[in-house]
């Protein structure tokens, strides 16, 4: 019987058994190797929409399960905000919504209460019946009622916020002329109107010269901040159809202008009113 002892036989047994495992793992080349983890699966953001366009669009922003022309005047692109679709026909059979009937009850007349009056300690019970005002009947709305109004109030409420969007991203816009100019675009604005004068005195208008006409021009033209122009509007004409054309082309042949200068506003559109005389010696000076 064992007394629970290793003896040296056992332990021989062992060494040679660790002993061949070394050997075969040498001999037969056993390599171990760690593996990276699999790699997760990619996930696809796609929008469901209801209506699709006909021309597919060239840089889509979004994934969707049909081609849709966007709009807007975000900067950046943005999720659609309206949280029901929209009553618009599908192909599909869908589901009818089930009628349902207005869970609040009709408003009942108070019930009138006993009155307890006593006269020379002869108590007796007297039921006062009072006039009471006619509660109007409330309207009853239908399930699809309330549904067209949970609709209408979703779309109201995506409006609001288009809204508040549209006006947080509008241009931020100074407007100056030669009575009201600020000191951080007088230099602007004088390299401005040296540059369309040079251009205009250069372009003076051949019907102006051969027929000996001068005239003023009022204008007022838009610049971005990148010095691009962004319209021309006009204020006050000369009288002369080709002395108020030649007025506009000079300016629009001016663009682009230098950027506008740095302030602590930071506009994003400046707006110079100025007044253009086409003057005898073909010389066009602003004022």
């Amino acid at each position: 019987m064992s007394d629970g002892r290793t003896g040296p036989d056992e332990r021989l047994r062992v060494t040679l058994l660790f002993s061949l495992i070394l050997h075969a793992v040498a001999v037969l080349g056993i390599t171990f190797e760690y593996e990276d983890p699999a790699a997760s699966m990619p996930s696809i953001d796609v929008i469901l929409v209801q209506t699709a366009s006909q021309d597919p669009a060239k840089d889509a922003d979004f994934l969707a399960n049909a081609s849709q022309r966007g709009g807007g005047e975000d900067e950046v692109a943005k999720r659609p905000r309206d949280y029901v679709s929209g009553p618009v026909p599908k192909a599909t059979d869908g589901l009818a919504p089930l009628p349902q009937i207005a869970g609040a009850p009709r408003p009942q007349p108070a019930t009138p209460q006993n009155v307890l009056s006593g006269d020379n300690a002869d108590f007796r019970v007297q039921k006062l019946e009072q006039a009471r005002p006619e509660t109007p009947e409330l309207q009853r709305l239908t399930s699809r009622e309330l549904i067209e109004r949970s609709m209408e109030m979703a779309r109201l409420s995506a409006e609001v916020d288009r809204e508040r969007s549209q006006y947080a991203k509008r241009p931020r816009r100074k407007f100056v002329s030669a009575n009201t100019r600020e000191y951080a675009y007088a230099a602007y604005m004088r390299a401005w109107v040296a540059k369309v004068e040079r251009l205009g005195t250069v372009n003076y208008p051949e019907e102006a010269k051969r027929r000996g006409i001068s005239g003023e021009v009022l204008l007022t033209a838009a610049v971005r901040r990148d010095g691009t122009l962004e319209s021309i509007e006009m204020i006050q004409g000369s009288g002369h159809d080709f002395l108020d054309l030649a007025a506009r082309r000079v300016v629009e042949m001016g663009a682009p202008y230098p950027p506008l200068p740095k302030t602590r506003d930071n506009i994003d559109v400046l707006h110079i009113t100025r007044t253009w005389q086409w003057l005898p010696g073909e010389v066009l000076r602003g004022n």
